[in-house]
């Protein structure tokens, strides 16, 4: 029998009201007692995507971030229903079409991972990650037209190397990279 997990008490705050302190299009800063955050508005989510190809290689995405101030490392992911006439879009068609756009990688199949958070201390958003398998290469990838995305194929087993001397080029790596690196680690037993 598993073990029992402990689980700590509510929040002082959890049940002040909650206030919206901005919004915009895509982004809205809220107030709870004395926690300020942020979140997606419109209940918009993401999906985020780990598709590893055949032939033991990661694909990932690097694009500049105006936030950041800089390229950034990624997996592959983007928003659920966010685009016109997807507003009942599910997490699967969404990785789906954003790992087809992004990368120009279509799997034959995805698996869903669970829902998780990124920056739960400041930022409300989840992301759904999702496996791609079966990955079949049908176009060059690079996003939409208002993207600038580069797709880089490395293989797993050289990901932290990869990663070190993308850091020291001064550019950014996505939090969730290091999934896949600890995953790494922890198969091969690194």
């Amino acid at each position: 029998m598993a073990e029992p997990i402990d689980v700590p008490g509510r929040d002082a705050d959890a049940d002040k009201p909650e206030e919206i302190m901005w919004q915009g299009r895509f982004v809205t800063t809220k107030r709870r007692g004395r926690w300020e955050y942020a979140s997606r508005s419109r209940g918009i989510r993401a999906a985020a995507i780990i598709a590893i190809d055949e032939d033991d290689h990661v694909i990932l995405v690097s694009q500049y971030r105006v936030p950041l101030g800089r390229i950034c490392l990624e997996i592959p992911a983007g928003l659920i229903g966010d685009d016109e006439g997807k507003s009942g879009e599910n997490a699967e068609d969404a990785a789906a079409r954003e790992l087809e756009e992004e990368t120009g990688y279509r799997a034959a199949r995805m698996e869903n991972l669970g829902e998780f958070y990124s920056s739960p201390g400041m930022v409300s958003e989840s992301f759904t990650l999702m496996r791609a398998h079966g990955l079949e290469k049908i176009s060059e990838g690079g996003g939409t037209d208002s993207e600038d995305i580069v797709v880089h194929r490395v293989p797993r087993t050289q990901l932290a190397e990869f990663v070190a001397r993308w850091r020291a080029m001064g550019h950014g790596v996505d939090v969730r990279i290091a999934m896949l690196m600890a995953s790494h680690a922890m198969i091969s037993g690194e």
